[in-house]
């Protein structure tokens, strides 16, 4: 099924996102998908690689195993960044053979983009027959890495969900004020496909630098105090956060949320502890 339908149908919907193992990890992935699969969310977004290396056949095989085997709603991340037009086509034919219904279209790491026939999420999305998939697409809340400043970023989103976007999934932010008002930005630019927010819950000091230094994200005090108040025991630094993004979840679903969007990290157990907090998501 589409995944617009499924946010058409709910007042907030739920998604958890999960990564395919390196070939070195020895991961329970079938642990992972059963863990997830009996929170009752509304569709599972599979990454490329751990490895961020554009790699799609775990993606899709993964993809395929949640919609058949768990009878869960599938989303395969699709990267552009060093693609050429045919392994795009190749990609997506793959997919629609094998039943898969949605696309998060995905410029990924620019470094890899040299002899790539794609330079823009946008142009990705171009490429992809909107009768066939429905189409995901990134949005940056505190603006994107590269932009010089949110408006722009903001003009730049505008543009690629003009495209032929469904709906936007955030990055990771740990600040509803921030949100709130991405949301009412996006939302005075023209941009109207439905807004799921991305919340990754924080699980130790080093999660979070790589984060900032990946994404560009800003800490709001209260999780500079947790993470200055438990830096040395993990347990109660998990409860922290695992505290925290609870509360910032029932926040969004409180101001009228159209999806929450939660970065598991391949941990079910973390993601079911957040959903047993939740008020009103079912």
């Amino acid at each position: 099924m589409r995944i617009s339908r499924l946010i058409d149908k709910k007042k907030t919907a739920l998604s958890f996102e999960i990564f395919p193992p390196k070939a070195d990890m020895e991961i329970d992935i079938d642990g992972i998908l059963n863990g997830l699969a009996g929170l009752k969310p509304d569709f599972i977004s599979v990454t490329n690689s751990a490895g961020g290396n554009g790699a799609t056949d775990g993606t899709l095989d993964i993809a395929e195993k949640i919609k058949n085997r768990y009878n869960t709603e599938s989303i395969m991340h699709l990267v552009c960044s060093g693609a050429s037009k045919q392994s795009i086509r190749d990609k997506l034919s793959a997919a629609y053979e094998r039943g898969i219904d949605n696309i998060l279209a995905l410029r990924g790491d620019k470094a890899n983009a040299e002899g790539s026939d794609f330079y823009y999420a946008e142009d990705l999305i171009k490429a992809i027959d909107g009768k066939k998939f429905c189409i995901g697409a990134a949005a940056y809340p505190e603006g994107h890495i590269d932009a010089p400043d949110l408006n722009t970023d903001l003009d730049y989103l505008k543009r690629k969900a003009d495209c032929g976007v469904d709906f936007l999934t955030t990055q990771l932010c740990y600040d509803n004020n921030l949100l709130f008002k991405f949301r009412d930005l996006a939302r005075k630019k023209g941009i109207t496909a439905p807004i799921l927010y991305g919340i990754m819950p924080v699980i130790s000091k080093s999660q979070v630098s790589r984060m900032i230094f990946m994404c560009g994200v800003s800490l709001p005090g209260e999780i500079v105090k947790i993470l200055y108040r438990y830096e040395n025991n993990q347990e109660d630094l998990l409860k922290a956060g695992i505290d925290y993004a609870a509360k910032q979840i029932n926040g969004l679903i409180q101001n009228g949320a159209d999806g929450i969007h939660i970065y598991t990290m391949n941990k079910p157990d973390i993601a079911g502890r957040i959903v047993s907090r939740l008020d009103n998501l079912y």
